[in-house]
């Protein structure tokens, strides 16, 4: 059995880790392949393409490297035709992946698309453009199901594998810790860090018990993240989130996977977001959800703040901030407590056995 997997992005990967994990488990002799990150080559994945060639965020940083990702999905797609896989498994990274699916569904090529796009939040009308691409849709939320059925596109809630490894943290005795975490992609971490500096510098006058610490989903801008800090009395290190979020007061973090993470462990949290003025713009006429991050949504309301562009900005970050840490959290860590009781489904065995089932499917 031959099973191709294609992984854009870093949060990508860290889900499609635990598939390939769960997939070797139950199918030891299976081959798979693909576009890949570290952490799906620990797991047993053969890398033929590197993750970091397409993982970028935002209109006006993918335009700029437009030329080389359109070369890369026209090799991958050429290779899967002369190779033909079982199944081809987009994960998550629809504006890439779909393409990709729709040349070989369109081939005879069977496919799974791993991670719904936010089509409940926008550009809903990408509906078209999905049945055409993937025959079946696992997906990581309740709600994306019910959306998909709506459409007549076969969808399946598996849950979500970061819930069967992260729960919430109990016992917890208060550190002083607040920990910045400003998200996995050059973008996100140049336009987040210098608001989440000046935050911390406002907050550690406030407080000067405070001690903060940076956690970077990877190295790539590990130097321009060390000049950038210039002195501040911040922590800094790379992959090693989980264990700085469990030992953290707050967590203030990029929204994206990254909170859900620390939701799954039901840690206090301000969500914050930032994009380029003219990726903004465009994003800012296409979204029809009140809630933007993974936690609000989930819980179908306001339960953390989000702090979106502007409003992303040091002072405002503080003060959110310093409200948290001075407040009694109890009320809103059993809150985020929930979001892992919605999504504890087992779902790696749940997302195998699908995959295995359509691969079988005359």
């Amino acid at each position: 059995m031959k099973i191709a997997l294609s992984a854009a992005e870093t949060s990508g990967d860290l889900i499609a880790s635990s598939l390939v994990v769960a997939l070797k488990q139950n199918h030891p002799n299976c081959l798979i392949d693909g576009l890949a990150g570290d952490k799906m080559v620990d797991a047993g994945c053969q890398r033929l393409w590197h993750m970091n060639e397409v993982n970028v965020m935002g209109f006006s940083e993918v335009l700029r490297k437009l030329p080389s990702i359109l070369k890369l999905r026209k090799l991958i797609s050429k290779h899967y035709l002369s190779n033909k896989p079982d199944v081809f498994i987009g994960i998550d990274s629809p504006d890439f992946n779909f393409r990709l699916e729709r040349i070989l569904k369109k081939n005879g090529v069977k496919t799974i698309h791993f991670i719904s796009p936010s089509v409940w939040a926008w550009r809903s009308n990408r509906i078209k453009k999905i049945k055409k691409s993937t025959d079946l849709i696992l997906c990581l939320f309740p709600f994306e199901v019910d959306f998909f059925r709506k459409h007549n596109q076969k969808a399946i809630f598996v849950g979500h594998p970061l819930a069967e490894t992260l729960e919430p943290r109990q016992d917890y005795k208060s550190t002083k810790n607040v920990l910045l975490m400003p998200g996995s992609r050059e973008s996100e971490i140049r336009h987040l860090l210098p608001e989440l500096l000046k935050a911390a510098k406002l907050m550690k006058d406030k407080n000067e018990e405070l001690i903060f610490n940076i956690s970077l989903a990877n190295n790539q801008q590990l130097d321009w993240v060390k000049n950038s800090i210039d002195g501040q009395d911040i922590g800094l290190s790379v992959g090693d989130a989980h264990t700085k979020i469990c030992n953290s007061d707050l967590v203030i973090v990029a929204s994206g996977t990254a909170a859900l993470e620390v939701g799954l462990l039901a840690v206090p949290m301000i969500v914050v977001y930032k994009l380029s003025f003219l990726s903004y713009q465009i994003a800012s006429r296409l979204i029809h959800t009140k809630e933007i991050s993974l936690p609000n949504k989930i819980l179908g309301r306001s339960v953390v703040p989000e702090l979106i562009q502007d409003d992303a900005n040091g002072e405002n970050i503080s003060r959110h901030a310093m409200k948290l840490l001075e407040s009694d959290n109890t009320e809103l860590v059993q809150e985020l407590a929930k979001i892992h009781n919605l999504l504890n489904q087992q779902s790696s065995s749940k997302s195998v056995e699908a995959i295995i089932n359509f691969i079988n499917e005359k």
